[in-house]
């Protein structure tokens, strides 16, 4: 992992001062780094019973992508709001440092799909415990949620403890 890790900067203060804001931007330029993370976020999955991967936006798009063209699942796009062209579900949660929404097509899942949720950071667990609630609210399961990078010490794990997760990287 620490291959990974030597791919993330620090920015500090942004965007907000007291932030340190981990930039995911150098592992995405990395085409050899970038496919060892997919293949690390990809590993645990690959036997199990998905249907769907889910990314939220914007960052989860690059990383849910290509978790979903690895595993051969269709990709669904958590997006935010007025960004959907189609009849669309919503739902608005806190942030570390404000208020968001996320929707989702309402025709994006069935009732038996096993969704394998994925983006680049769990801070806070806001954005993550909305998508579960996206997901959930069209009938569908949460089988996992994915990550890049996990801030323990903000304890975002806490707001989604019913649910698996995988981090490949704790600060």
């Amino acid at each position: 992992m620490q291959r990974i890790k030597d791919r993330i900067r620090d920015i500090p203060d942004f965007p907000k001062p007291g932030i340190i804001f981990k930039d995911i931007t150098p592992l995405v330029k990395d085409p050899s780094t970038l496919s060892f993370a997919v293949a690390q976020l990809t590993q645990p999955f690959r036997e199990r019973n998905i249907t769907a991967v889910a990314g939220m936006e914007a960052r989860g798009f690059i990383f849910g992508s290509l978790v979903a063209w690895e595993l051969k699942l269709p990709f669904i796009p958590l997006r935010k709001p007025g960004k959907l062209p189609y009849d669309a579900q919503s739902v608005s949660y806190d942030l570390e440092y404000g208020t968001a929404s996320l929707e989702i097509h309402a025709d994006a899942l069935d009732k038996d799909d096993r969704v394998l949720l994925i983006d680049d950071l769990l801070a806070t667990g806001g954005t993550a415990k909305a998508s579960c609630e996206l997901v959930e609210r069209l009938g569908a399961t949460v089988e996992a949620l994915a990550f890049i990078i996990e801030l323990d010490f903000i304890n975002g794990r806490e707001k989604l403890e019913n649910y698996e997760i995988h981090s490949l990287l704790h600060y």
